[in-house]
């Protein structure tokens, strides 16, 4: 693409704009700078509400795809690539979901996760190759990340996974963006001109994260990966976490944290077998049985057997 082309592009996105409230930030103190940071920061969560349906529409579809066995897949480069790599990246400790289930992908691999891969955004052939190297198919749901909405790498990912029939869903943060018109679901909140002009790491990748975390937080619930507001599919890896998992034995079933041991330990560390046998006083294999029956929601399954007998 020609330069003078590109830079007429830009000129036209909100992203790239200037903004009035910081035209003087480099006369600003230390404490000015902040305050008005901050201020701008405080309109990115209003942006990110007035996209909640299409956040909810794209919830369903991923959720769906989990039920038939596909994958969330998140694409983008830059800023918008590390945050979908780290989004997926939390799923597996966090939900004790395979490490496959929710993949990121970023222009220019593993290493620009680190370091600026020169040009691997603008080849849309990458993106179509990034996701036939992770064998897309029409079970997954694909999201590209780009707040520009013009990212080639991300357009030439979403077009593939178009032909294949995999959902699509664009995350951008500019109006009537490529990748939107693409895209079956197009989530665009728009958080306006950012304090620093055109760094959108800033206000944009904000909304980004907020919007990452609750396509998988939400997916997750729905997925019967929670029981309350507690994380009872988690993987017990370390000395915290295991201190996490007896915590959440003992506030949920009122079982003193040395049960909650020995229950964890009949359970090989698997937090919601733990909960359900503490509940029910089922063995372990009963509480599996239980368990996959309800699909693997623990309410349901502690509703669907008595509570254990008292003493």
């Amino acid at each position: 693409m020609a330069k003078t082309t590109l830079m007429a592009e830009l000129e036209q996105l909100v992203s790239e704009a200037r903004n009035p409230d910081t035209l003087q930030i480099d006369l600003m103190s230390t404490p000015q700078i902040l305050a008005a940071m901050n201020a701008e920061d405080a309109r990115v969560s209003e942006a990110v509400r007035l996209v909640l349906p299409e956040i909810a529409a794209a919830v369903e579809r991923i959720v769906e795809a989990f039920k038939a066995g596909g994958r969330l897949i998140y694409m983008g480069a830059g800023t918008s690539g590390r945050l979908g790599v780290l989004d997926a990246s939390e799923c597996p400790p966090t939900f004790g979901v395979p490490e496959g289930m929710v993949v990121g992908l970023i222009a220019g691999g593993d290493r620009a996760l680190r370091y600026p891969i020169e040009g691997a955004e603008d080849s849309p052939e990458e993106g179509r190759r990034d996701l036939e190297n992770v064998n897309l198919s029409a079970k997954d749901v694909v999201v590209g990340i780009a707040v520009s909405g013009r990212t080639p790498y991300v357009i030439g990912g979403l077009a593939y996974a178009k032909e294949v029939g995999a959902v699509t869903a664009s995350l951008c943060c500019n109006p009537d963006a490529v990748i939107a018109r693409m895209a079956d679901i197009a989530i665009s909140p728009l958080v306006g001109p950012e304090a620093l002009t055109g760094s959108t790491r800033l206000k944009s990748g904000t909304a980004q994260k907020l919007v990452l975390n609750m396509l998988t937080t939400a997916s997750m619930i729905r997925s019967g990966k929670s029981y309350e507001n507690l994380m009872v599919d988690l993987s017990v890896s370390n000395k915290k976490l295991a201190a996490r998992a007896t915590r959440m034995l003992v506030e949920v079933t009122g079982c003193s944290p040395s049960e909650a041991e020995d229950y964890l330990t009949a359970s090989n560390n698997n937090v919601k077998l733990a909960i359900l046998m503490a509940l029910t006083g089922l063995e372990a294999s009963e509480a599996e049985i239980a368990l996959r029956d309800a699909g693997g929601f623990l309410r349901r399954a502690a509703a669907q057997h008595k509570p254990r007998a008292a003493g």
